[in-house]
């Protein structure tokens, strides 16, 4: 006979409407888990798109994402040049927030050459740019359509391609453009500023400058071997992938990642807190019946077993019902993107089983310290 379901059977709804609590707690520690992963996904989701071996910056600068980087446009021609690199392109950033369809847009606008390195590597629908002037590829996060016009600067844009989950480090969605449309955004004036600057006889010319050229070393070459010579002879910056993307996650975004992990760390002391007192109150409604049964000669393992087989069925249906909730609703309801990976999902589960093993013992210490003639009495 099992004393831990037949006890649960006796009390089934408030046993459910316990775990159904519990769940929604588990739902939130599991979505900051996914959060923390989100995080590192959108960190890294351009310099995914890109798929360069080699970013070049300005010199003494971590650039282009940590750190405002400018060098000119023909430090493409000079990289390129070198035998070890197989393909080469420039590419400039910055953040543009027009209004289109009555709604507010906020994007990062990434000029590349096309055919070059520096477009996305990936499309979902649509095609990519083939025109000099005037086309867009969008992420589908900007709820763009192929062959929709948005206005940016001074100058309509069409849609002609789709790309998925390439956002920025703060969640925002980002645009490709031609790395001339995106120069004569980031530098064009206004109608009056020309005509002021003309009239007191400065007339700007037309600037050449990137924030970066992306390479591509050849298979044959070692990265780091193009990165350190491209360093003492170029004289500019190099960030190889690997360090690009240690650079985004472990510094760019680790502030964030601290501040999700010490939720997360409350959130589970909350979680034992919360399971040691449901375990301990329904102990402690049951010390009449536990007391009879060492009166009748039940063993201690017996009782000990009761408590905790309640503490873990309770933290596994909890579990598990948080999970679902979490895969249900990971899709469309968050702002910022989740990631829950298996891994994490088997490792949170050995963290709820621990915490409702270290839960039970304030009941299972309160049991056991039971008198049996306790039994006896009204």
């Amino acid at each position: 006979m099992n004393l831990a379901w037949r006890d649960i059977r006796h009390k089934l709804g408030r046993f459910v409407l316990t775990c159904l609590g519990l769940s929604l707690l588990m739902a939130v520690v599991i979505t900051m888990a996914a959060m923390n992963r989100g995080q590192i996904e959108d960190a890294t989701a351009l310099v995914r798109s890109i798929g360069a071996d080699l970013w070049v910056v300005e010199s003494g600068t971590h650039g282009p994402f940590s750190e405002s980087s400018r060098i000119p446009g023909d430090t493409r021609e000079m990289i390129m040049r070198m035998e070890s690199v197989e393909q080469a392109g420039a590419i400039t950033l910055q953040t543009v927030q027009a209004a289109h369809a009555g709604r507010k847009l906020r994007l990062q606008v990434v000029g590349f050459e096309p055919g070059r390195l520096g477009e996305p590597v990936k499309l979902i629908a649509g095609r990519p740019i083939t025109r000099s002037h005037f086309e867009l590829i969008a992420d589908k996060q900007t709820r763009l359509q192929l062959g929709e016009t948005v206005r940016l600067g001074r100058d309509d844009f069409t849609v002609v391609g789709v790309t998925s989950g390439i956002v920025t480090l703060s969640g925002d969605s980002i645009v490709f453009m031609s790395l001339k449309d995106a120069q004569d955004l980031q530098f064009q004036q206004a109608p009056p500023s020309a005509r002021r600057d003309a009239a007191r006889g400065q007339q700007r010319s037309p600037v050449d400058l990137v924030n970066a050229v992306v390479a591509r070393a050849s298979p044959w070459v070692s990265t780091d071997e193009v990165a350190e010579t491209i360093r003492r002879w170029k004289h500019l910056s190099v960030l190889t992938d690997e360090e690009q993307n240690q650079l985004l996650t472990r510094t760019v975004i680790e502030r964030a990642r601290k501040q999700l992990g010490t939720y997360m760390a409350i959130l589970t002391v909350v979680s034992a807190v919360i399971i040691a007192l449901i375990i301990y109150t329904m102990t402690m409604e049951k010390i009449r019946e536990i007391a009879m049964l060492k009166l009748i000669g039940a063993p201690d393992r017996t009782i000990v077993g009761l408590i905790l087989q309640q503490a873990l069925l309770m933290g596994a249906l909890s579990f598990g019902a948080g999970t679902a909730l979490v895969y249900t609703l990971a899709q469309g309801l968050f702002v910022r993107r989740l990631v829950v990976l298996p891994t994490d999902i088997a490792m949170l589960f050995g963290v709820v089983v621990l915490v409702c093993l270290v839960a039970s013992l304030l009941g299972v210490r309160a049991a056991l310290r039971v008198d049996p003639a306790r039994a006896l009495t009204g």
